[in-house]
């Protein structure tokens, strides 16, 4: 006898099973792993992954803690949930308990009946009816007595799923189609961006409205207060602020995902958390943004910074998913700012940051895979639109190739220990250094002979003109798409 069917998400089957979502999305893609509208029933489930321990996530939680690590970011406490959203989560996990014991009872009054009508029918029948009764009646009580193969395994995962589902609720977002967790306290702007999905947003406190969404389903609760009116009209369609409401149950909310054209040129002042000197030549510069006026930036782009009567134009390093922290890296040279980074700026002090600017952004619907390619310090923007794409979790794989010269005034590989640890995080990230010393030609030629066909590939490459136009000559040669090409002269 199956276990009832029970359909799950496919990016809460990611979470059970330890994969990332788009190792399985890739296996719907091939046949696999069998869908229903997007959902998978928990047999095929059982059947697809035998070996997979339901009770034991300390793996997950393993490779989790890594990329947390790994990103620099993402400090905040993984908490429960509030607990007003916490009791409704548990309230409505009871009232389906309650709705499948009704149903059991139900079952049970059936099969009682249906006891007493072959009963009926043997005392009226003759001899040969009453064998066909008894042997039916045997069949029954065998096969309801009988426990499934995988009971044991279907009562794990239904019960390690229901503790996903009262620690963090999973929104779907119309019409782009993406989807993210609702984890802690967060609300669900906070969420959407912490996921890499640049919603639309302005104040992100409760004043401007422009995170307007609507709920298409589920339920939603109001965790912040807000000063924006909101029509009667639009609460009766269903209208909310994403920066002050919670997901109590899985959503679906409309709402606009935001593209460069759509974030305004902002100016604030943030504080210097950290000058980190990563080598002679190059220094990390941590800022951290006010808690009312966080910048808006889409990965890839760059700021204008600004320290007394100096400046300098730099890519943020970080990802848009890492909160109020701005990273850029800063080149050692002759001119003010960077003088300043190296010599003199201390802890707390104040930097005025006006952009973004730029258009090296991150496709947001892309599924295949992906290869980051940085020259030097061309690795800054790179290493944005990395976290970026595994914030994200669609890529079917990330491919890092990062030329640069340890020797005289290059600037060295001067992150490598963090790319590494990408690579120890994740299955399906590749990281390759390469000396930038042999020229642009050899250094193409590599990363091509790796990737003989890139019919089914993006490139996100920074770096001197010239090697861009070699990688691209040469991609294209090999069946990249024009469409999948994205360049940034640094």
């Amino acid at each position: 006898m199956q276990p009832m069917s029970h359909y799950l998400p496919l990016s809460r089957v990611a979470r059970l099973v330890g994969q990332p979502r788009a190792e399985i999305q890739r296996m719907v893609h091939h046949g696999e792993l069998s869908t229903f509208d997007g959902m998978v029933d928990m047999n095929e489930l059982l059947r697809v992954f035998p070996d997979v321990t339901w009770e034991d996530d300390g793996e997950f939680r393993r490779v989790q803690e890594i990329k947390e690590k790994a990103f620099g970011k993402r400090v905040y406490e993984r908490a429960l949930p509030d607990k007003e959203v916490l009791a409704e989560r548990l309230l409505e996990l009871g009232k389906e308990f309650a709705a499948a014991k009704t149903l059991l009872l139900h079952y049970n009054e059936v099969l009682r009946f249906l006891d007493d009508k072959l009963g009926d029918v043997a005392d009226t029948g003759g001899s040969a009816t009453l064998n066909a009764v008894v042997g039916l009646k045997h069949w029954l009580k065998r096969e309801i007595d009988a426990a499934p193969a995988d009971a044991a395994r279907a009562e794990a995962l239904l019960a390690q799923e229901s503790v996903m589902r009262i620690m963090s609720v999973q929104v779907t977002v119309q019409p782009s189609g993406h989807e993210f967790f609702v984890e802690g306290n967060d609300t669900l702007l906070e969420a959407a961006l912490r996921a890499g999905i640049p919603l639309n947003y302005g104040c992100s406190n409760g004043n401007c409205g422009d995170c307007k969404a609507r709920l298409v389903s589920g339920q939603v609760k109001k965790v912040h207060p807000h000063d924006f009116v909101i029509k009667e009209s639009e609460k009766a369609n269903g209208t909310f602020l994403l920066c002050s409401y919670t997901a109590v149950t899985d959503v679906v909310i409309e709402a606009t995902v935001t593209g460069t054209h759509d974030i305004p040129e902002q100016e604030i002042t943030a504080k210097v958390k950290a000058v980190e000197i990563l080598n002679e030549e190059v220094a990390a510069l941590h800022l951290t943004a006010p808690r009312s006026q966080r910048l808006r930036f889409l990965a890839g782009q760059h700021v204008t910074l600004a320290i007394d009567d100096t400046e300098g134009e730099y890519y943020v390093a970080s990802c848009p998913c890492e909160d109020r922290h701005i990273e850029v890296h800063v080149r050692r040279d002759n001119r003010g700012f960077s003088r300043k980074v190296f010599d003199s700026l201390r802890k707390e002090e104040p930097v005025r940051v006006s952009g973004p600017h730029g258009n090296f952004v991150m496709k947001l619907d892309s599924r295949r895979p992906v290869l980051f390619v940085a020259w030097e310090d061309g690795f800054a923007p790179i290493k944005s639109l990395v976290q970026h794409a595994m914030s994200l979790e669609i890529a079917e794989a990330i491919y890092l190739y990062w030329a640069a010269d340890d020797v005289g005034h290059g600037l060295g590989h001067y992150q490598d220990n963090l790319c590494r640890t990408w690579t120890d995080a994740l299955d399906d990230f590749v990281y390759q250094p390469m000396p930038a010393v042999s020229g642009a030609a050899v250094v193409v030629d590599f990363i091509l002979a790796h990737h003989p066909s890139l019919v089914r590939a993006d490139i996100y490459a920074a770096g001197p003109a010239d090697f861009l136009n070699t990688l691209r000559t040469g991609a294209l040669a090999h069946g990249l798409s024009p469409l999948g090409w994205h360049g940034e002269i640094i």
